[in-house]
C-alpha cells in the first residue's frame, strides 16, 4: 500500500475460482514494490566499519537515512526480473504504435555496434586514433543525402526533436544573413507532429496553425493564402500523421519559396518513403531522420535516439559544427570552429557560416553504427522494399478492419505506413480507451490512442515491414473480436484489461497526483 492508502488490486481468480496464496498464476508472477520486500533497516551486503577519518563534505553530509530498501543480491534480481516479464517489447510481438514506428532490430546491427573500435572510443580521442569510428559517420552521412536527393546534413542532433530544433535554428540564421530577421512566423499544419510547434516556439518563432482538408491532409489553399512577409517557414510532416502522404508537397514547397520563406519537413515518418521519394526532388529544405525508426536501432527506453538533419543547397552552408570531410588520401577530418575554413562540405564549396554547435561532440556513434549496419546489409533495393512491405502492411490492416472499425479517411486512397481508425460508430459508453484495454487482454501493447488530435477518439496503428502476415493475422483478429464486443455491448470491455498484473486505472487522476515518494504505510493498515 502507499501513502495515498490504495492498495493494488491483485489478480483476478483463475478458473474455477482459484485463489492462490502467493497471488501468482503459474508463471505469471505478482511481485510487490521493492520498498514493499526490502526493509529500510537493513542492507544486502554487509560492510566494515568506516575508519576515524573526518569528513571533507562539510554542510553536505546526510543529516537522515537514505531511505532506501536494503535486499539480498538473489533478491534484486529476482525483483527485477519478475518486473522485465511483466514488459511488452518488440522481441514479443508485433508493436502497433503508430506515430513511432517500432520495429525488429537487427542482432546484426548489434554485433557491430558493441565491437571495441566502436563501442569503446571517447569523443577526445586523436583524430587518428578515431578514422574508423569517423569513417562511419561519413559514409552515413554520404548515404543520407543520397538517400533524400539533399545537399548537406548535420550529424549531431541526438534525436528527433533535437534535429527540429537544428533544422529550425538553420532557417533562422540564413534568415539574419539575407537581412531578413523579422520573418518570425512559422506555419504549422494540423497533421504535424506535436513537437513541431513546440519546437518553432523554442526557436523564437510565432506558431501559426493551418487546417487539414475533409481528405486529411494539408488545406493548401489555406496555407497559400496565409503566405507573406512575415512567415519564416512552414513546418511539415509528411507522410503525415493521419498516415497519408502529402500529395501537394511540391506545390506547398513552391509556393512557400517563392514568398521568401523555408520548407522544414519532419522525417519522423521516413520509413513509409525510404528509397521511393526524395525529399529533395519535394522543395524541402530541411529535414530530420530518426535512424532509431527508419533504419531500426534501439528505440524509447531501448537506447539513445539520433536524428541527423538532411539540409537543401540554401541552408547547408548554416548547418552545424563539427562535420566531417574526407580528403583525396581518403582520411577523414572533422570540420571544427577553428578550421571550418579549411575545408568544405562534402556537397558544399562556398563559405561555412555555421550557425554553431547543437551538442559537445559529434553525436550518436552506437546509432550512426547500426543504422550504417541496416542500410548496407539491406541495399538501395532493399531498403526501397522496407517502404513497400510497410506500406502494404499498414494498408492491409486498414482494408481488414474498416467495416467493424471507423476508418475517417479510408476513401481518401491508400494510407501510407499507418492506418487510422477511430471511435465513430461504437455504441454509447464505449470509447477508444476501451479498445485500448480490451487489446491487452490480447496480449497486446495498445496503438497509439487519442492522436492525431484531428480525428475523435483516433487509434493509430503502425503495423510495420517487419511483421509477417501470420503476425498480421492474428493482431487483425484480436482487434476485430474487441472491436466487436464493443459494438455488441459487453459490458466486461469496460473494466478491461482483465488479465494484467493490474487492472484499470484512473489515469487521469494518476497523472494528475502521481505519488512520487514512498511512505511505509502504518502498521494497523498494513496488516489488513
Amino acid at each position: 500500500m502507499n501513502q495515498s492508502g490504495w492498495r493494488p488490486e491483485r489478480p483476478q481468480a483463475g478458473e474455477g475460482g482459484a485463489v492462490t496464496y502467493t497471488g501468482n498464476r503459474a508463471l505469471m508472477l505478482e511481485e510487490p514494490l521493492i520498498f514493499e520486500i526490502g526493509d529500510e533497516r537493513t542492507t544486502g551486503v554487509d560492510l566494515a566499519e568506516r575508519s576515524a577519518v573526518p569528513s571533507r563534505l562539510g554542510s553536505l553530509v546526510r543529516s537522515r537515512p537514505i531511505g532506501l530498501p536494503g535486499l539480498s543480491e538473489p533478491e534484486t534480481i529476482r525483483h527485477y526480473t519478475r518486473l522485465s516479464r511483466q514488459n511488452y517489447a518488440i522481441d514479443l510481438g508485433l508493436f502497433p504504435l503508430g506515430s513511432c514506428t517500432m520495429k525488429h532490430n537487427p542482432r546484426l546491427n548489434e554485433k557491430l555496434a558493441r565491437l571495441p573500435g566502436f563501442a569503446d572510443i571517447h569523443p577526445l580521442q586523436p583524430v587518428d586514433t578515431v578514422q574508423g569510428a569517423l569513417g562511419v559517420i561519413n559514409e552515413l552521412a554520404v548515404w543520407l543525402i543520397k538517400l533524400t536527393g539533399m545537399h548537406g546534413v548535420a550529424m549531431s542532433p541526438k534525436a528527433g526533436a533535437h534535429g527540429e530544433l537544428c533544422g529550425m535554428l538553420c532557417i533562422k540564421a540564413a534568415l539574419e544573413a539575407r537581412g531578413e530577421g523579422h520573418r518570425k512566423v512559422v506555419l504549422v499544419p494540423e497533421s504535424a507532429h506535436g513537437t513541431n510547434p513546440a519546437t518553432a516556439a523554442f526557436a523564437g518563432f510565432t506558431v501559426e496553425n493551418i487546417p487539414a482538408n475533409a481528405e486529411g491532409r494539408v488545406d493548401t489553399a489555406a496555407l497559400e493564402a496565409r503566405l507573406g512577409p512575415d512567415v519564416a517557414a512552414v513546418m511539415i510532416t509528411n507522410p503525415n500523421t493521419c498516415g497519408l502522404f502529402e500529395r501537394d508537397m511540391k506545390r506547398i514547397s513552391d509556393a512557400v519559396h517563392a514568398a521568401g520563406g523555408y520548407v522544414y519537413c519532419d522525417g519522423a515518418n521516413f520509413n513509409a518513403i525510404v528509397g521511393k521519394v526524395r525529399p529533395g526532388d519535394l522543395g524541402i529544405d530541411a529535414m530530420h531522420i530518426n535512424l532509431h525508426k527508419t533504419f531500426s536501432t534501439p528505440h524509447g527506453g531501448g537506447g539513445p535516439g539520433s536524428g541527423p538533419v538532411v539540409l537543401s543547397e540554401a541552408l547547408s552552408p548554416f548547418g552545424p559544427l563539427p562535420y566531417t570531410a574526407r580528403t583525396d588520401d581518403g582520411h577523414v577530418h572533422l570540420v571544427e570552429e577553428g578550421n571550418a575554413e579549411a575545408f568544405s562540405r562534402e556537397h558544399f564549396d562556398g563559405a561555412v557560416t555555421s550557425f554553431g554547435r547543437m551538442t559537445a561532440f559529434h553525436g550518436q556513434m552506437g546509432m550512426f553504427t547500426r543504422a550504417l549496419t541496416y542500410i548496407l546489409s539491406h541495399g538501395a533495393d532493399g531498403l526501397r522494399q522496407v517502404a513497400e512491405d510497410a506500406v502494404l502492411n499498414a494498408n492491409y490492416v486498414l482494408r481488414s478492419l474498416e467495416d467493424v472499425l471507423d476508418a475517417p479517411f479510408a476513401g481518401s486512397g491508400p494510407c501510407m505506413h499507418e492506418a487510422l481508425f477511430s471511435d465513430d460508430g461504437l455504441p454509447e459508453g464505449f470509447s477508444t480507451l476501451d479498445i485500448a484495454k480490451g487489446l491487452i487482454d490480447e496480449g497486446y501493447h495498445p496503438m497509439t490512442v487519442y492522436f492525431p488530435l484531428v480525428v475523435h477518439g483516433a487509434m493509430l496503428v503502425e503495423p510495420t515491414e517487419t511483421e509477417s502476415k501470420a503476425a498480421l493475422d492474428q493482431f487483425i483478429g484480436a482487434l476485430r473480436s474487441v472491436a466487436e464486443r464493443a459494438r455488441a455491448g459487453d459490458a466486461g470491455l469496460k473494466t478491461a484489461p482483465h488479465f494484467a498484473p493490474r487492472r484499470r486505472l484512473d489515469e487521469t487522476q494518476a497523472a494528475r497526483k502521481p505519488v512520487l515518494v514512498w511512505k511505509e504505510a502504518p502498521l494497523a493498515e498494513a496488516a489488513e
